[in-house]
């Protein structure tokens, strides 16, 4: 087949989660022999016109210029490029800021969407940026040919709300299968000594609270969040906490190495996203055999069931700071359990294999 990936920001992945899948599903999919068209933007670090048998297509990106309404203008430019290639499916990935343009798709090519997640509910958006996204939300479903709901609870909703099916893929990840107890050196701790957590600092991701239940239980362990706190909110909590010297701010960490080294010697990992799909943070802390504690919400109970603890006060997080212990043997069958899970289920092997089914059938 001929296919094309739209909605990430490019390939080699430096960006996020929809980056991520685009590589490893193109790569994937080209090994099959396929012929794979990934949608770029002209700032992109890699310019390049191919990337391992993968052919790059740069488009105008001015998001970088004139903000967020640069990305409706990258989607549209994609989409109108993509009318004159003839390509036998094109995936869609979000909803955001192609939404608008959905007539725009080449009508011949079958338009596949990830619906990603609920958009509308994160609460970094204003009233009116919430009701455009239920709006563009309704767009993408009826303008797309066939959905993917990364996320069980995505595709009940889709199936609640607008009584469509869609079908299920989740995002895809690498187990870790080689610790290095030297990485935590420069970090100044020691294995199962201190507890963490990696997100964006958005407020739906409860950061917050967590740190709010770290300041106030009798735990001496450092907290490490590894995240960039230079928008407004990580500010916030930057200050916020600023005199508690358990809680470390360490900046974003790029390097998968590192952060699959500090997940899998940590204490207890924590997870606090509430808006969304599948993360893909998750599945790599799931695949680094990290202790995780999770926000309780239908999205992470979905992947982690009966294998992880929950919250949602800060009450819970100072409860359990003070109580769970990574190297009790009692926590061992969780870790496990979680690992053969990534292992089995969320394999970029097995990912590929699900999206190939889809374009296939269609």
């Amino acid at each position: 087949m001929k296919i094309a990936i739209l909605g990430c920001r490019g390939i080699p992945n430096n960006y996020g989660g929809f980056e991520q899948l685009s590589e490893y599903l193109s790569l994937g999919l080209v090994k099959k022999g396929h012929e794979v068209y990934v949608y770029s933007s002209d700032k992109h670090i890699y310019q390049e016109k191919e990337w391992k048998g993968i052919h790059i297509l740069h488009q105008f990106d001015p998001e970088k210029s004139i903000g967020a309404i640069g990305q409706f203008i990258y989607d549209f430019n994609c989409i109108v490029d993509s009318r004159r290639r003839k390509f036998d499916v094109i995936l869609n990935l979000g909803y955001t800021s192609s939404s608008v343009w959905m007539k725009l798709f080449p009508k011949k090519t079958r338009i596949i969407t990830n619906m990603d997640g609920l958009e509308w509910k994160r609460t970094k958006y204003s009233k009116k940026v919430q009701s455009f996204l239920m709006y563009a939300e309704k767009l993408a479903v009826n303008g797309s040919t066939h959905l993917v709901a990364d996320s069980l609870a995505i595709q009940n909703y889709l199936r609640n709300k607008y009584q469509r099916e869609s079908v299920f893929i989740a995002y895809g990840t690498n187990v870790f299968e080689t610790p290095d107890e030297t990485v935590l050196n420069s970090f100044k701790v020691k294995p199962y000594q201190y507890n963490m957590l990696i997100a964006r600092m958005e407020p739906e991701n409860n950061i917050e609270v967590i740190l709010d239940g770290v300041h106030a239980s009798d735990s001496g362990l450092p907290f490490f969040v590894i995240g960039n706190p230079s928008n407004k909110f990580g500010t916030h909590l930057s200050n916020k906490f600023k005199h508690d010297e358990r809680i470390i701010f360490t900046g974003p960490i790029y390097k998968l190495e590192i952060i699959n080294n500090l997940r899998y010697y940590s204490n207890l990992y924590f997870h606090g996203h509430s808006v969304g799909g599948t993360n893909p943070s998750l599945l790599e802390a799931m695949g680094s055999r990290a202790l995780i504690a999770a926000h309780d919400n239908e999205f992470n109970q979905s992947v982690l069931g009966k294998d992880a603890f929950y919250f949602q006060t800060s009450e819970e997080v100072k409860v359990l700071i003070q109580t769970k212990n990574r190297a009790s043997e009692h926590y061992l069958d969780l870790i496990q359990s979680n690992f053969v899970k990534i292992k089995n289920d969320y394999s970029w092997e097995k990912i590929v294999s699900q999206y190939e089914a889809i374009m296939t059938k269609v």
